[in-house]
């Protein structure tokens, strides 16, 4: 599936918010340190607890340390940010992508995006908007890598309680 990647994190309900949509969609969380909270933070447990088991995240120190232990020949990094030249619809997303998101304070260091200017990407918004929630714009850009593949190993289906489809 994809990867969200996390860097330097400020707000824990936010993270919570996006562990349980990493859990809900298969996305793996990579979590690049330093964050503003500890992981025992009882309102990030509070926002993602009941899905936390069916995660799987990593950690790292420092976003050197992130593209050390996931570089490889296959791997492609997307950068979101209100910044870019490109929408997050003109990406063809493929398997094990890796999506970075930026603090909720100051997005992604802009020396990084200056060398990656083909792989930024960002949400539409009006102008007078600075941005999105950070865990609504994760929400939407898995969800459009998602459909793009088909909701591949998604349950498509829903049941009513008291009546049947």
């Amino acid at each position: 599936m994809f990867n969200v990647v996390l860097v330097e994190p400020r707000i824990p309900q936010n993270t919570g918010n996006i562990a349980r949509t990493c859990a809900a969609t298969g996305c793996g969380l990579h979590l690049v340190r330093p964050m503003a909270f500890e992981i025992d933070d009882k309102k990030l447990k509070r926002a993602g607890l009941d899905y936390w088991q069916y995660l799987n995240v990593q950690y790292y120190d420092g976003l050197d340390d992130f593209f050390a232990k996931t570089a490889s020949d296959t791997a492609r990094y997307h950068y979101a940010t209100t910044k870019a030249p490109h929408t997050y619809t003109e990406v063809e997303y493929t398997d094990n992508d890796y999506i970075l998101f930026g603090r909720e304070d100051a997005g992604l260091p802009e020396e990084l995006l200056y060398k990656n200017e083909e792989r930024c990407i960002r949400i539409p918004m009006i102008e007078e908007a600075r941005s999105l929630n950070l865990s609504n714009s994760v929400a939407i850009i898995v969800y459009e890598a998602m459909r793009q593949i088909g909701f591949e190993n998604l349950k498509n289906l829903g049941q009513l309680t008291k009546f049947h489809w």
